[in-house]
């Protein structure tokens, strides 16, 4: 009890040293520890944190760093396709959820840029939360298995929210992957590691495995690969021994049951297997299951056709090119959460399930894919500011060498391919602030050294 009530008390003390340095410290923690709760404690700390950022105004003149600029673009082409919106109300009552686009990088211009040393002890709390959230939800699957004697308590999430799974459907799996992704590299690249840091790595990494997002998995693979090979100290020296280890370790996690369920004959045709993640729950027997190739050429479908995640995700795709030239919306788009209209008289063209009593029909999912979402909605501006400011994350992690930047940095360029992570509270929150955090004050500390 000593041991850890020694700890707390050093805990609390060097936040509040922290926070006496630059005094939006605690608030910006705050936002991004509190992404996975509720709706209401995240905004109760956004507002904090506006309110300290405004009452802590720097004496010195405000800094328009231009990357900071573009959520804030962003989010006034938003507001501005009110006017040219086909559905008025939904783009009227989706400003609102978007609204730290435009609050957080506000609040990054008020006050003083966060020292290198500030960000990464935000990241170290930030990371020491997930901890936080993994082991209650590991203790909550245990308890729920030795309950309900199924194996599916620790895996994904449930069809509903008091259903099986990992963690609650409205959290998401495939999100929940990213919050825990960025506290496992930073555990991953401490430069000075102890035996809590590899045990806390590890039981991150094996969380991720549980969430069973395969693209989340794949690419903090991907991203583990480069660090072992480009980025750890022992990179040129073990190389080859590396490249085995890694090897093997691939080979394993895929050869094992629910992870090896998940990924195999994605690219078969009519196979209820997807990479990215299952579009309607509760599929009876007996459907078809629609192929890759067939959701891109079928002239029509039936109510007993079924989707897959990635072939879900390829007819939304088509449908928007469709959509795009039919209504000559390249330069407009339908507007903000607008595309909803569009997409169900595509359902109805193409004869797709409308869903039933048990299920949602196709047409009630928005496009999945973050890149289709900004265009279809906010025209190719929208799409060209999203991309910019990806390249601007990468740009800045590669001129930094912040691996947990960089894994970011990716993870979000993934993320967007299936899921359209900015069109969510939890997502718009999270990306916002660790892009703000990630690229704020770069051009300043570097001159400085």
């Amino acid at each position: 009890m000593g041991n850890i009530y020694n700890s707390l008390k050093h805990v609390f003390q060097n936040l509040i040293k922290e926070n006496t340095d630059n005094r939006s410290f605690i608030p910006a923690l705050l936002v991004l520890a509190s992404v996975p709760l509720s709706y209401a404690v995240n905004n109760i700390a956004l507002a904090l944190f506006v309110l300290v950022s405004i009452f802590t105004l720097k004496k010195s003149a405000v800094s328009f760093q231009n990357h900071l600029v573009l959520p804030i673009l962003l989010f006034g082409l938003m507001t501005a396709s009110y006017f040219w919106s086909i559905d008025p109300p939904s783009t009227s009552s989706a400003i609102l959820k978007e609204i730290s686009l435009l609050l957080i990088p506000f609040c990054f211009f008020l006050f003083k840029d966060f020292s290198k040393k500030q960000k990464q002890k935000i990241i170290q709390y930030y990371s020491y939360s997930m901890v936080l959230l993994v082991i209650y939800y590991s203790l909550r699957a245990i308890v729920r298995f030795f309950i309900l004697h199924d194996s599916r308590v620790f895996f994904y999430h449930g069809e509903n929210e008091d259903d099986y799974g990992l963690v609650p459907k409205l959290l998401n799996a495939i999100h929940v992957s990213v919050f825990v992704a960025i506290a496992f590299f930073y555990f991953l690249t401490k430069e000075i590691k102890t035996k809590w840091d590899s045990i806390l790595a590890s039981l991150l990494f094996l969380f991720i495995l549980l969430l069973s997002s395969k693209n989340m998995i794949l690419t903090v693979l991907l991203l583990l690969f480069v660090y072992i090979f480009f980025f750890s100290k022992m990179a040129h020296k073990m190389r080859l021994k590396n490249l085995i280890v890694f090897g093997l370790l691939v080979v394993i996690l895929f050869s094992t049951g629910k992870i090896k369920q998940r990924f195999q004959a994605e690219f078969r045709d009519n196979t209820a297997k997807s990479i990215s993640a299952n579009v309607i729950d509760g599929v009876p027997q007996g459907v078809h299951y629609v192929s890759i190739r067939e959701a891109w050429t079928n002239p029509l479908f039936t109510p007993n056709d079924y989707f897959p995640g990635t072939a879900f995700r390829v007819y939304q795709f088509r449908i928007f090119t469709e959509i795009i030239q039919e209504n000559n919306a390249f330069f407009t788009g339908f507007g903000l959460n607008a595309s909803l209209p569009k997409i169900k008289e595509k359902a109805i063209q193409y004869h797709l399930f409308m869903g039933n009593e048990n299920a949602e029909g196709y047409q009630t999912k928005n496009f999945h894919n973050q890149y289709v979402q900004n265009f279809a909605e906010l025209g190719i501006l929208g799409f060209l500011i999203l991309l910019i400011m990806l390249f601007i994350n990468v740009k800045n992690a590669y001129k930094t060498k912040d691996f947990v930047h960089f894994a970011f940095a990716i993870l979000m360029i993934s993320l967007f391919l299936t899921e359209s992570f900015l069109w969510r509270q939890r997502g718009v929150v999270f990306f916002t602030m660790l892009y703000c955090l990630f690229n704020s004050g770069i051009v300043n500390h570097s001159k400085a050294k």
